[in-house]
């Protein structure tokens, strides 16, 4: 039997060169999340909160995720989700 392959996160990112390559660019990103599409921000987090080097950094990195997420309008399914919630409460 063939043993696995480990994990990136099982492995420290200087043994990976791409990890550390697309971490840097990660920070890049975040460093200048106004500058760039909410999309792309929220790629750049999740990296980081997946891989990033310290606790603090993959604590921002989830800090920011809430945040990008939080200014995203609700879609048309949530808005109904939010009118039948409401239609059981006047029922009541």
């Amino acid at each position: 039997m063939t043993s696995r392959l480990p994990r990136p996160a099982d492995l420290p990112a200087s043994d990976l060169p791409w990890l550390a390559e697309r971490l840097a660019e990660a920070r890049a990103i975040v460093t200048a999340a106004a500058d760039h599409r909410d999309s792309l921000v929220r790629l750049a987090c999740d990296l980081l909160i997946t891989h990033g080097t310290t606790a603090q950094e993959r604590g921002d990195a989830r800090i920011l995720r809430l945040v990008i997420d939080a200014r995203r309008p609700l879609r048309h399914g949530d808005h109904q989700c939010l009118d039948r919630h409401d239609d059981r409460e006047g029922r009541r």
